[in-house]
């Protein structure tokens, strides 16, 4: 295992060779899907019907759409917000102030996006600019990267991630060396976490559907779910937009391109997979099996949602009548670990109910093809590393707490299996 200079932590993702491995295959990953989502064969497993050309993936005009819409949600980020929340401490002692107005952000490229719409914006014909959409997104992840890689050059040992100070570039420019790179108030990692990567995503899901509508007459059911579903599970990111300043992304993790190409590109073109694979193959559903996976998408997200707001409560005030009469653990830190209620259950309930939603969101593509089910298939390989990232972490942190945790509560993320 390699262990970066001046540090005992061991490097991740396999290290330099690793995160140079992953700038490479995650570009051609998202290309590929985006290829195969619109060929016959659909096969995920199979070459792509083509491999496009400078003439396919350049293009000024959709550049500039693409920094609009940026430019766009940092408008949006800067107006007032209905709150401002403070951070975790930090090195310094210091906390750093975030605007909670991602939901309204939300609201308001809806209703701008629907006053375009009814001017005459031709928006069914996003779905055709998808790959330049995405070329112009993962060629300013990589800019992007590269500027706050020479930004974290001049900060301060206390501002930078516990991760990102390798001392090998090619490592330290994938994690990202800064913590929070920031200019004033504007907060870079914050503003990506959920804003523009986010909103695209059901915003090309909608697209999806209106060229659906165009092509058929009407969108189907089963395009119908995945844009309810999916516009779900963002707005309710966005409202509970506050949670996302306890997570990994925000507390431990630089901004390097790990997290600036899966904000800005793998997220909105990779997760709009089954809304891309419906419109070049759509696939008939009736009201009982629709039914069914409704039930299936609201089981996830019940336990999704239950699971954060207990441990968001429990976080802001462990006093509260909610989660007072919930059995802790008490730590070294001061801090107290659940060991009851949703967490006492598994140790990341929130994750379990991520991939029943996951499974949700694929079932309305049928079982003819594999592609659909990709974002499963990865999103389970995602959370079961996220996982592992996890309990090293909350290792270090709450030592022999930690190690009582995981006796009274052995199973991660699904009970009786793992």
């Amino acid at each position: 295992m390699a262990y970066p200079r001046g540090s005992r932590a061991p490097l991740e993702f396999g290290g330099p060779l690793g995160a140079a491995a992953l700038m490479v295959l995650l570009p051609a990953t998202m290309f590929h899907l985006l290829l195969v989502a619109r060929s016959g064969p659909a096969r995920l497993l199979g070459p792509p019907p083509y491999l496009p050309g400078p003439d396919v993936l350049w293009s000024p005009r959709v550049l500039l759409l693409w920094l609009s819409w940026l430019g766009l949600q940092a408008a949006l980020y800067l107006l007032p917000a209905r709150k401002v929340a403070e951070g975790l401490e930090l090195k310094d002692k210091s906390r750093l102030r975030y605007p909670i107005n991602g939901f309204q952000a939300l609201v308001l490229t809806a209703l701008l996006v629907g006053l375009a719409v009814s001017a005459g914006l031709p928006l069914g014909a996003l779905p055709e600019m998808l790959v330049p959409l995405a070329f112009a997104a993962t060629l300013t992840a990589f800019v992007f990267s590269f500027l706050l890689y020479l930004k974290a050059l001049g900060i301060p040992p206390s501002a930078l991630a516990p991760g990102g100070t390798s001392g090998n570039p090619i490592y330290d420019f994938f994690l990202g060396r800064e913590l929070n790179p920031r200019i004033c108030s504007f907060d870079f990692k914050y503003f990506c976490e959920l804003r523009p990567g986010l909103i695209g995503w059901v915003l090309i899901n909608l697209a999806l559907l209106m060229q659906e509508a165009e092509l058929r007459g009407s969108p189907s059911l089963a395009m119908w779910l995945v844009n309810g579903f999916q516009l779900l599970y963002v707005g309710d990111a966005l409202w509970h937009e506050e949670a996302v300043l306890t997570t990994m992304d925000i507390t431990h993790d630089g901004f390097g391109f790990m997290l600036a190409f899966g904000d800005l590109a793998w997220v909105p073109f990779t997760y709009s997979l089954q809304a891309q694979f419906l419109l070049h193959h759509p696939q008939p559903l009736g009201l009982p099996m629709a039914s069914a996976i409704c039930l299936i998408n609201a089981l996830g997200y019940y336990i999704f949602r239950r699971a954060n707001s207990q441990k968001n409560t429990f976080r802001k005030n462990p006093s509260d009548p909610r989660v007072a009469g919930l059995e802790t653990i008490p730590t070294a830190t001061g801090r107290q670990l659940l060991v009851s209620g949703w967490w006492g259950m598994v140790r990341h309930p929130n994750y379990l109910g991520d991939l029943i939603m996951a499974l949700a969101w694929s079932l309305p593509c049928g079982v003819s093809h594999l592609l659909p089910y990709f974002y499963f298939l990865y999103f389970t390989a995602l959370l079961v590393h996220r996982e592992a990232r996890d309990e090293q972490q909350c290792l270090q942190k709450y030592g022999l707490a930690w190690q009582e945790y995981c006796r009274r509560v052995p199973y991660r993320i699904l009970p009786y299996v793992y």
